[in-house]
């Protein structure tokens, strides 16, 4: 990708992992018009403050994916970092004809970033996590050149040697004798994954309990219906709206005999104006959606 390409991300803390994640958080999200229009303003005019637009906005779902490989022990910053070049890419290829979602498109490049960054890290990070095991490591590694497979005794000799228990010194060699597990099934010829029964690490270390994109769009939609809510909430009279709270928005539920004690006016009346406070929350939302 170009170096004009580089986030900018004025204000932000330096070295904060949190600030970070706050911040992209905050950035807006794009509605279809928006996303196509500045995608076709970089792809067919070049603009790259449209293309920097494109992947401000999509920096929350490079975060939520990148959270779903923590299982490798790998720090969350780093890949959250080969994630965004992962979108960088997928910006650069994204064709706002097909008519998709950029955030669609995206997955398998953030994805296939990480994917990456992973398979460079991953034999050493199982191997070797501790300053012990580290220690143990190296050393254990050396003698294992002259000994082969360690008897008690060398276990013992190592293990007094090293300064470690023997129950370390054989699981590190247990770790050293293992073979390293390939990442992904290969691919053939069409990019596509090939079948068959091998298990893989990608395949169940990943979360995949929720689409990152359904879930990014299920977020987008209870913001909306929140705003609406509020919206109707505020045209009801005050008596309307304390009921409601009452009833149905506070964690102890008021019973209609207190309100009615408490407005001078029958049950049945309580039940009334709740009813029809109901009636017209629900109107005023259908409308608004309507609208929208």
């Amino acid at each position: 990708m170009n170096k004009e390409l580089q986030l900018s991300t004025p204000g932000l803390p330096i070295g904060s992992l949190e600030a970070y994640i706050q911040r992209v958080n905050d950035i807006p999200y794009l509605t279809p018009e928006e996303e196509h229009s500045l995608s076709v303003e970089f792809h067919e005019k070049g603009n790259l403050q449209a293309a920097q637009k494109l992947v401000l906005a999509h920096l929350r779902y490079v975060v939520r994916v990148s959270k779903g490989y923590l299982g490798y022990g790998l720090p969350l910053g780093d890949l959250i970092q080969e994630g965004t070049v992962g979108l960088m890419k997928a910006v650069k290829r994204f064709d706002p004809a097909v008519g998709v979602r950029l955030v669609s498109f995206a997955v398998h490049w953030v994805k296939a970033e990480i994917h990456e960054y992973i398979l460079r890290n991953w034999r050493i990070v199982k191997v070797a996590t501790t300053k012990a095991q580290r220690k143990l490591f190296f050393n254990l590694r050396s003698a294992k050149k002259r000994l082969g497979w360690s008897t008690r005794e060398e276990i013992e000799t190592i293990a007094s040697d090293l300064g470690v228990s023997t129950a370390e010194v054989r699981r590190m060699e247990e770790r050293l004798s293992g073979r390293d597990v390939q990442f992904d099934l290969p691919l053939d010829d069409n990019d596509s994954y090939e079948t068959g029964s091998k298990i893989v690490p990608s395949q169940y270390l990943e979360d995949k309990s929720a689409d990152p994109a359904l879930q990014l769009e299920t977020n987008n939609w209870s913001e909306h219906t929140e705003d609406r809510f509020k919206a109707a909430f505020a045209i009801l009279d005050v008596r309307s709206q304390d009921i409601l709270q009452k009833r149905w928005l506070s964690s102890e539920k008021v019973t209609l005999q207190d309100l009615a004690e408490t407005y001078q006016i029958s049950p049945e009346r309580v039940r009334q104006l709740e009813k029809n406070a109901i009636e017209r929350l629900k109107r005023f939302m259908i409308t608004a959606e309507h609208a929208a």
